[in-house]
C-alpha cells in the first residue's frame, strides 16, 4: 500500500524539496500552500503523476486543517506522514513587537500545526510519523528571536508531548530543526555582512545547509528506517548549535570597540 504524506509550505524551499524527496521514495504526496502559483512549481517539478495532489489553503483559517485532512483522505484514502513545515521569517526582538506580530507568528507556526496534528492523528495508525519543522531557535537562545522563538519552542514541546502520548499507538513524533538554510526566504539576507559573519564564521562545516539537506532528515524520519526515533529534535546546522566554533577569519580579524 502506497504511503501518503502531507507537507505544508510545499510550494518552495524546504517544503518543496521534501515533497520531491518523499515522492521519489514512492509516497503519495499532498502538497499544501497558500499560493496556487507556488504549488504549480511543485507539480511542474514532479510532472503529471497520480501520486501528487496540491491544495491551496490558508492553514490558519478555521476550517484549514479539516479541509487538508479531508482532501488527503478523499484523494488517497489514508494519511501516514504529516510534515508541518509552513513558517514565517524575520525574527524580531521582543521589545520591537506588538500583539499583532505575536499573534501572526503563533498562528502560523504553533496554532495551525497544533490543529493540523489533531485532525491528522485521528486518521493515522501504526507506522505513522509526524515531523514538525522547528529551528535552532527552539534549541538555544537566539538574538532577535522574540515571537519566532516562542512559536518554535512551543512546537518542540508539543512534539515531545505527542511522542509520549501517541508513541504507544505506533505513531512517532519528531522535530527537524534547521539552522540558516539557503532558501529564497533567506538567501537575500547574506547581502548583510553582519548576518553572513554570524552564520558562516561560526559554523564548523565548509558550507551552510541547502533545502535538500533538511528534506533528507525529514524524509528519513517519515520512512520505516526511522521507526525507533521518537520525541527527538534532529538539528541540521553543520554543528552551529552544539559548538563554539570560530573560523580562522574570525579569529584573526581586527576587533573594533563600538563604544569608542
Amino acid at each position: 500500500m502506497t504511503r501518503t504524506s502531507i507537507i505544508t509550505g510545499a510550494g518552495s524551499g524546504i517544503g518543496l524539496a521534501t515533497a520531491k524527496m518523499l515522492h521519489a521514495a514512492g509516497d503519495a504526496v499532498v502538497g499544501v500552500g497558500r499560493s496556487e502559483d507556488k504549488l504549480a512549481a511543485l507539480r511542474d517539478a514532479i510532472g503529471t503523476d497520480e501520486r501528487i495532489a496540491t491544495l491551496a489553503v490558508d492553514i490558519t483559517a478555521q476550517d484549514g486543517p479539516a479541509r487538508i485532512v479531508a482532501f488527503a483522505l478523499e484523494r488517497f484514502g489514508r494519511i501516514d506522514s504529516l510534515v508541518n513545515n509552513a513558517g514565517l521569517g524575520s525574527p524580531t526582538p521582543l521589545l520591537d513587537t506588538d500583539d499583532a506580530t505575536l499573534d501572526r507568528f503563533l498562528d502560523v507556526m504553533l496554532r495551525a500545526p497544533f490543529r493540523l496534528c489533531r485532525e491528522a492523528l485521528a486518521h493515522m495508525g501504526p507506522g505513522g510519523s509526524v515531523v514538525n519543522v522547528t529551528s535552532t531557535y527552539a534549541m538555544i537562545g537566539g538574538r532577535r528571536g522574540g515571537p519566532y522563538s516562542a512559536a518554535k519552542g512551543g512546537l518542540r514541546s508539543l512534539t515531545e508531548h505527542m511522542a509520549v502520548e501517541y508513541g504507544p499507538l505506533g505513531i512517532r513524533s519528531n522535530c527537524v530543526a534547521p539552522g540558516v538554510t539557503m532558501t529564497d526566504m533567506v538567501r537575500h539576507r547574506f547581502e548583510d555582512e553582519t548576518f553572513r559573519r554570524v552564520n558562516v564564521e561560526t559554523t564548523p562545516y565548509p558550507r551552510l545547509a541547502e533545502a535538500e539537506d533538511v528534506a533528507g532528515a525529514i524524509a528519513f524520519l517519515c520512512s520505516p528506517a526511522g521507526e525507533m526515533i521518537n520525541g527527538q529534535s534532529i538539528v541540521v546546522d553543520g554543528g552551529w548549535t552544539r559548538t563554539k566554533y570560530l573560523s580562522p577569519r574570525a579569529l584573526t580579524s581586527t576587533w573594533v570597540d563600538q563604544q569608542a
